[in-house]
């Protein structure tokens, strides 16, 4: 077995992989985080090679569609999980991970089914997505699905369902606002430190290979919704805490979980403003965004 450190958004943790399995090959996009450092760390994941283990003895939480793959959900007496991570339906539903872990999640175990890397690499960096989030839910660290565009030394996180445009609008922040780099297209990592709300890259970014290890202050948080006219207001606290929760990854069944996510929502609200913005897919949206949100 093979022990390989990483630190995201300053959070350490370790993965155990076999020698035939490295890292390099099933969870390539880690490879900006790796991490020499050692001390305590996050969550530490052995991961085998193997059949599904049985999970009869636990209790059903839900069977639940992540981005069109399902995920079953499993807990057992003294609060520990199990997860079964499938393909999404589009390539075949396959199951292709079985983790466990206890309550906290700092311990996990992942067993990764099938034969092929393509299938290993997305039931693993799946696994690892949720244990970092879960783990860290009472660190004042949040996993947000959203966008996110560096410009001038600021972060300024686009939220929106799937399928809503905000890749779309933070893409156009590129090609029309100057001095604007892509930090990360999906699921970029908050965390609020030293009284600062600070945005990091991940190794998890949806369809969009930006696996970067920067960081950023935040400027705003911006949900996009999809409108005739582009139009921009700043939200109250309760319409924003409320737009924010969804966009987070949680388990609300898990009361650590969610007091620890809700927890960081309230306090992020006093450092960070929160805006609605209605918006065609065009270049005055960018401008009218950037006009309104950016740090003067």
């Amino acid at each position: 077995m093979i022990i390989q450190r990483y630190k995201v958004a300053l959070h350490r943790l370790e993965v155990e992989l076999p020698e035939e399995l490295p890292a390099s090959a099933v969870i390539p996009s880690f490879s900006p985080f790796v991490c020499e450092e050692e001390g305590d760390v996050l969550f530490r994941m052995s991961v085998t090679l193997g059949t599904a283990p049985g999970f009869s003895h636990m209790t059903e939480v839900g069977q639940f569609d992540c981005g069109g793959a399902n995920h079953g959900v499993y807990r057992d007496a003294t609060g520990g999980y199990a997860f079964e991570i499938s393909l999404p339906a589009c390539d075949g539903g396959a199951l292709s991970c079985c983790m466990t872990a206890n309550a906290d999640f700092s311990r996990c175990h992942a067993v990764l089914t099938g034969e092929h890397v393509r299938q290993h690499h997305f039931g693993l960096n799946n696994a690892l997505m949720m244990a970092y989030a879960f783990a860290a839910a009472e660190q004042d660290t949040l996993l947000v699905h959203a966008s996110v565009i560096r410009n001038a030394g600021y972060g300024y996180l686009f939220t929106a369902p799937s399928g809503t445009g905000k890749s779309t609008h933070t893409h156009l922040w590129y090609k029309y606002i100057p001095g604007s780099d892509l930090m990360n297209d999906d699921n970029p990592v908050v965390r609020i430190v030293d009284g600062e709300t600070r945005i990091y890259g991940s190794p998890w970014s949806g369809k969009t290979p930006c696996y970067r290890n920067i960081w950023a202050p935040v400027g705003a948080i911006t949900r996009i919704e999809q409108k005739p006219v582009n139009t921009i207001r700043r939200m109250a606290p309760v319409e924003a805490f409320a737009t924010l929760l969804p966009a987070v990854s949680s388990m609300k069944w898990d009361a650590r979980v969610y007091k620890g996510i809700c927890n960081c929502i309230s306090r992020l609200l006093g450092l960070t403003p929160v805006y609605l913005l209605g918006c065609r897919p065009d270049e005055e949206a960018a401008h009218v965004s950037h006009d309104a949100i950016a740090v003067k």
